[in-house]
């Protein structure tokens, strides 16, 4: 079986003591504007590690830096996003911490699918396609058991989240 693009990694442990309270926080609302605000700099840490290290890296969070092209501007647009892996395939869910908006990334991606993502120090350049019906629902799902805010965010909007699995070209 061939070795899958993306590395399989993250520091920190899923064990972690302070795993638990700090996804707690991140459900909540002030969570989701202290992480809002921490993401400019958690930017700026992924990538001057292409994707090896986070802020959310303690608490081993699946981070990727996902770098697509502006629609409107053409310039290059780059977003920490966390995500879900099933073999060679990538997940992002265009969450927005529940905010009425879609975030401007997704819309990037349905103007042009090809981008980068940044992961265990490799820029790997990836397709996105949008995932719909059933296996957005399942996959929307796994996420939520990943990392139990998905479906805070879900109760925050009306709007339909956007997905996009991530594939290595």
């Amino acid at each position: 079986m061939a070795e899958s693009p993306f590395p399989d990694v993250r520091w920190g442990s899923e064990n972690s003591i302070i795993r638990k309270p700090a996804i707690a926080f991140a459900a909540t609302k002030p969570g989701s504007w202290v992480i809002r605000n921490l993401a400019g700099i958690d930017r700026r840490l992924l990538e001057r590690t292409d994707g090896k290290y986070t802020i959310l890296g303690p608490i081993a969070a699946p981070v990727v830096l996902l770098t697509t092209t502006g629609r409107k501007s053409g310039a290059p647009r780059t977003s920490p996003l966390l995500y879900y892996r099933e073999g060679d395939t990538l997940y992002v869910v265009g969450s927005n911490f529940g905010q009425q908006h879609h975030p401007a990334w997704t819309s990037n991606l349905l103007a042009d699918p090809h981008a980068s993502v940044a992961i265990g120090g490799k820029r790997i350049p990836v397709t996105a396609t949008p995932v719909l019906g059933d296996e957005k629902v399942r996959i929307y799902d796994a996420f939520n058991d990943m990392v139990r805010v998905y479906g805070e965010y879900k109760t925050r909007t009306d709007r339909e989240m956007r997905m996009f699995a991530l594939t290595a070209d």
